[in-house]
């Protein structure tokens, strides 16, 4: 399809190889970051631009989605909008979490009616489509309610706005509702793979039996191209190729891929979840992070990690990369890293 498109955030793990899919098929990529000084992020990105023998269609920008004011020149000339820009966290601060949810996705979308951008592609969460109810295959129809972690309200309520937005100037808006994303490729971890070195290196001495759901870093960015380009590609997307899964299964992959590694063997069954909390506190107290707090674990007993990817599949014509391929990939980018 080739172009002239904008992505935010565009050192993330996820936005780097969206950035590095757009380019080996032939788009002129318009990459924002925070910092251009900062090489962390901008490295990875120019390196795919030579790789792929084509540093001239990679343009480095520097811009903050809290910003309103660069957007619209950013965007002039451009044919698409992928913004991915967002913080993960499950226990940060809840403002910053929700104001470069909320005004990021404002500013953004606004300026891309402004500037007559009307194809977009938004990255959401299995957050905004929630966990409830248990024992059923969550999908786009499903919506977050009631939750109490900062990470997941806003993202179901900067989604919501990001529909709202788009309904009123008539965009062109395809969104992106990918679980927990494995795989390599990162400048720093994420906080969906920071736990596995620890996971492979005995740190737990027994996995929580936490609900989750695994789609590779790879095929998140090629959905999201294939979202822009398939004319007929509307609304939501669900990714949750591995669904009805918790870190026990995890786990196990490790301990295959890995036989030397000392990942835990057993796990904690799901009514004892509330005791990985209070362990999670004691580390917090020497670390000053904490994963599982009491916000996190009441959404995860409430409901579970099912999720059906049948539309991705159907009318983006989605395939998976399998969950040891997840896993593998994962444990070899820390390899690479501590090598």
């Amino acid at each position: 399809m080739g172009g002239r498109v904008l992505v935010t955030g565009a050192n993330g793990f996820l936005a780097n190889h969206l950035v590095r899919d757009l380019l080996a098929e032939g788009y002129t990529v318009v990459a924002t970051v925070r910092d251009l000084s900062d090489p962390a992020r901008t490295e990875r990105l120019q390196h795919h631009a030579s790789s792929l023998g084509c540093p001239e269609r990679l343009e480095l920008r520097e811009a903050d989605v809290l910003d309103a004011d660069p957007w619209k020149d950013l965007l002039a000339g451009c044919d698409g909008l992928f913004h991915t820009a967002a913080v993960f966290s499950l226990s940060g601060n809840s403002d910053v979490i929700l104001n470069t949810a909320n005004l990021g996705t404002e500013h953004l979308l606004k300026a891309a009616a402004e500037t007559g951008v009307n194809r977009i592609v938004y990255t959401s969460s299995t957050a905004a489509v929630g966990s409830s109810p248990r024992g059923r295959a969550k999908n786009e129809d499903d919506w977050q309610s009631g939750s109490s972690m900062p990470y997941t309200a806003a993202k179901t309520e900067s989604e919501r706005r990001a529909w709202r937005i788009a309904d009123e100037h008539a965009l062109d808006l395809r969104v992106i509702n990918p679980t927990a994303i494995l795989g390599g490729g990162f400048s720093r971890p994420p906080p969906s793979v920071d736990w596995m070195p620890d996971l492979l290196s005995g740190a737990w001495p027994i996995v929580p039996a936490i609900p989750m759901a695994f789609v590779h870093v790879e095929d998140v960015a090629h959905a999201h191209r294939m979202a822009y380009e398939v004319d007929g590609a509307e609304g939501r997307f669900v990714l949750a190729p591995h669904s009805g899964m918790t870190m026990v299964d995890v786990a196990r992959a490790a301990r295959r891929l890995r036989p030397q590694a000392k990942a835990p063997k057993r796990g904690l069954p799901r009514r004892l979840l509330p005791l990985a909390v209070f362990f999670d506190w004691l580390k917090g107290r020497k670390t000053g992070e904490r994963r599982l707090t009491r916000a996190v674990v009441r959404g995860y007993m409430r409901g579970d990690a099912r999720y059906s990817s049948a539309k991705a599949e159907r009318v983006l014509g989605m395939t998976w990369r399998s969950f040891d391929a997840c896993v593998e990939d994962t444990i070899r980018a820390f390899e690479e890293r501590s090598a």
